[in-house]
Formats: structure tokens, sequence, C-alpha cells
């Protein structure tokens, strides 16, 4: 049996790093996780292919090869999903669909002849017993949730590695907060459920083995969801695994009241984390309550960001605007609280209701769910309708963005960082070759040809003198201000309804 594993293209946005990724000669961020996973667990004897439309084209050949093509997608990643299906389908392939995509759509894809829904741990090897069998349903799901024993190494080796920064390792499914517009807890439970040690770094040393040397994002939806299992396991092993080991260093997505925590803090640093995602959301107290961001309540969120880079880890955030108790200035808020955090990767976005969260059942109740969500909270779209009304939402959303992304906001933000972060004391960060091309292509493409050239080289020489070890993150910052100008220019100030 022949199966092609599909990943559907992601269109261009703010969390692409699309403009960003070709300094260092990068295809896309992170290959399908999913789909490595889905591979280990096939039948042995199966040839199996994994094809990334981010990296490669979907030719007639590939298709024709397969016997069985297998589609896993994000809900951002809808349009071309669609594409592939049809063209599959036009040449007589069987379709397997599954991921967060179809879970809540899959009603919308009538050209798929099997759903594999929910874990795939639990549902796959149904649908493979039946499939094997002459005797497959269309549609496979399950409310139980797998234990995470159950989740096999990622076939890494299935994967063109040389073309993406980074790759990716799941130690947990499942959050313990329960905020309204979040659809984790609706796929994955409350409970966080873990791998141990042992798995975690059997597939580092595979990663490794393979020869990656780049950084490591850990997808939990929470890292911290089982703090004593981390303090007392997972970082401790961390730990251990690098010591002989260069780059790898890691990423990954926590709760606020990380900040609350020195040991954890600590620990994270000592195990190579130098990253981590923030869902901040607002800093109107009201909207926090509104959507159930308990975690984020009666806390001072500035001094919680500034503790965390402080503490060596690098804040990315998470931002929405469009809640209904969003004041009238609310776009100046999140503008002054974003200037003064020295979030660099500030990337805010409208507030939407996924399928299956409280909030889209709050807004459906309301008759406020307009139509299908797009995925993509950023591009200035919403399925639902906002108390201060969509032009008012949007025209201010565009506002704040260009505010964000214009050189002198955003390198005064990478100013600002640079003061409140320490640099670990072990880590300069390593430098591939990738990064020095980046460099000289960062001072032709930004010291002289770009429009931010002067705050480019304001910043340039104020790192070397003031800050000469944080250099190079200056350097990968101001790149990334270049991604995030090229995706507002052409995805929001060129969009003629959003004005």
């Amino acid at each position: 049996m022949n199966a092609l594993l599909v990943y559907p293209e992601f269109p261009e946005t703010f969390w692409s790093f699309k403009h960003a990724l070709k300094f260092i000669h990068k295809k896309a961020s992170s290959p399908p996780l999913g789909l490595a996973t889905i591979a280990a667990l096939l039948p042995s004897d199966w040839k199996i292919r994994i094809l990334d439309l981010n990296i490669s084209p979907l030719t007639i050949q590939d298709i024709q090869w397969a016997d069985i093509v297998m589609v896993s997608a994000m809900v951002v990643q809808k349009k071309s999903a669609h594409e592939v299906i049809q063209r599959c389908k036009n040449l007589g392939k069987i379709i397997v669909a599954g991921g967060p995509l179809f879970l809540g759509e899959w009603q919308q894809f009538p050209l798929v002849d099997h759903f594999v829904l929910n874990e795939g741990e639990i549902t796959l090897p149904l649908f493979l017993e039946d499939f094997l069998s002459g005797n497959a349903r269309r549609i496979y799901q399950t409310a139980d949730f797998a234990e995470m024993a159950l989740s096999p190494v990622p076939k890494w080796e299935l994967i063109e590695l040389k073309a993406y920064d980074s790759l990716s390792i799941q130690y947990s499914r499942g959050c313990p907060f329960n905020c309204e517009f979040c659809n984790v807890t609706a796929m994955l439970g409350h409970k966080p459920r873990t791998k141990s040690a042992s798995q975690i770094l059997a597939e580092l040393d595979k990663m490794y083995e393979l020869g990656w040397r780049r950084n490591i994002f850990f997808v939990d939806d929470n890292f911290i969801g089982n703090r004593k299992h981390l303090k007392e396991e997972i970082l401790p092993a961390l730990i251990q695994w690098r010591k002989d080991k260069k780059g790898c260093h890691f990423i990954t997505e926590a709760s606020i009241n990380l900040a609350d925590d020195p040991e954890l803090m600590n620990l994270m640093r000592e195990a190579g984390f130098v990253s981590v995602f923030v869902g901040i959301e607002t800093p109107v107290e009201d909207s926090l309550n509104e959507c159930n961001k308990k975690q984020n309540l009666k806390r001072d969120l500035l001094t919680a960001i500034h503790t965390l880079q402080k503490n060596g880890l690098q804040v990315m955030g998470g931002f929405i605007v469009g809640f209904d108790n969003d004041p009238p200035n609310i776009f100046q808020k999140q503008i002054e609280f974003i200037q003064k955090s020295g979030i660099v990767t500030a990337m805010v976005g409208l507030l939407q209701a996924p399928y299956g969260t409280k909030l889209y059942e709050r807004m459906e109740k309301q008759g406020r769910i307009v139509k299908d969500l797009s995925g993509d909270n950023t591009n200035g779209t919403t399925n639902i309708i906002p108390k201060m009304g969509l032009n008012a939402l949007q025209s201010g959303y565009r506002s704040l963005l260009e505010e964000l992304y214009k050189p002198e906001g955003f390198y005064m933000r990478v100013r600002t960082f640079l003061e409140n972060y320490s640099l670990p004391e072990a880590g300069s960060t390593q430098i591939h070759l990738e990064e020095i091309l980046a460099f000289f292509r960062s001072i032709w493409e930004l010291g002289i040809m770009g429009k931010e050239r002067k705050e480019f080289w304001k910043l340039f020489f104020w790192t070397l003198l003031k800050y000469p070890r944080k250099f190079p993150l200056a350097i990968t910052f101001s790149i990334y201000g270049y991604h995030f100008r090229q995706i507002f220019e052409k995805n929001v100030l060129q969009d003629q309804s959003m004005i």
C-alpha cells in the first residue's frame, strides 16, 4: 500500500514568517508533526511519503503513486485542503482526512471518503482494522483521550529537514484553564496528559541523530500544565541531555503564571529554553473576565512579562481586540502596553469564535455568528458580529498594526526588550552558516534598500556598543520586523475592506 500524507499550504500570515525565512534560506517554520506521528502509526509494510505543500508542490506523479491519500490540516489551511482533495479525487484516489480543520467542519468536505478524527492514537487503529478488511466507515470519532504512552516517535526521516527552521515535539496535551475563545480543551481536555522523560529523550535523540541542531518547538498549548512532572522528571532529563549537545535550543507556549515560579523559570533556562509564547490577550481586566482568562487577572501583566525576560526567556505575545467589554480606546491601550512590554513578536488578532468553544455557543445563541472561521485571526476578519461594530473594529485594528509595525515603533520595542532581557550565561545562541548569510543579507535588504534603514543602523550601532552579546538578537528581530511589515502592507494596508 502506497500512502501519500499531504499537508496543505498555509496562506501568508504574520505567523508564517515567510519573508523572514528567506534570509536563512528556509521554506517553512516547522514540518507537520501530526503527519510524522501518523506515519509512525501506519502499518510497517506500507510505503509512506510525506508531502508538505509549504515546501514542495503536489504533482500528478505524486498523486498517481499513491493508493491512499491522507490529509491533515488546521482551519487556516482550509482553502488549500479543498484544492488538494479535489485534485486527488479527480484522479480516483481514496482520501482520508483528520486534524482540527475536519474535526469541526467535516460536513464541508463531501469528497473525503473517510474521516479519522480526534486523537489518532485511538481512532487510526480502528480505521486501519476496518480499512484492511474492506469495511471502513466514513467517520471515526472518540470522546476518549489517548494515553500519551501510545504516541510513537515521529518519522522525521520522511521529512526534508533542511527546509525548516525548527522541529516540533509534543510533551503534553490538554490545558487546566478554560478560556472562552480557545478550543484546546474542547479537543484535548482539561487534564494535562504527559509523555515520560524516556519518550521525550527518544524523540530528541532521533532528531539529533538525523543531524538536527536548530531550534526545537515544544508545541504544547500550555507546557507548564503539570509543573510537578516538569520539575521532577522532564526538565532534569533535558538538562542532562543537553550537556554534550550543540545547538538545539527550545521554544514553547505557557501561561503567564510561569512568572510566579522562579524555580521553574530557572530549570527551563538551564534546560535550554530560550523563548516562550504567552497569551496576554488584553490589558483590560473586564475583557479578561469576559473570556474567563483567570490566570491573567489580578496581576501586573507588564511586571510578569519583564520577569520572564529577566529570567532569560524571550516572550512572544498573543493579543486580541474585539471583546464586548473592550473600551473605545482599546487600540491605544494595546499599543501602549505592547510598547512598554518589549514584546517584539507581538501578534494581535481580532476575536474569533472557533467551533466547539464556549464563545461559539454564546455567539450562536445571540445570533452573532456570521460566517465560517478563517483560522487566521491576524488578517482582519472575524466570524462574529463585534459589539463595537465591524467597521470600528477593523479601522482600529488597522491603525494598531500600523503603529506596532512601522519602523519607529518596532525598533523602539526591540530596544526595550534588549534592555529588559538577561541573556543566559551559557548562552549566546549558536551561530549557523544560515545566520551569517542572513546577517549580510539584512545589511543589504534593511540597511541599504529598506525603508527602515535609519532605524536599522541606529539599533545596529546602539546594540554593538551597549549590548554586544545581544547583537545577534537585534539582527534577528530586525528581520522579523521586515516580515511583519511585508505582511501588513500586503494583507492589511492594501485591503480596502478594512479602510
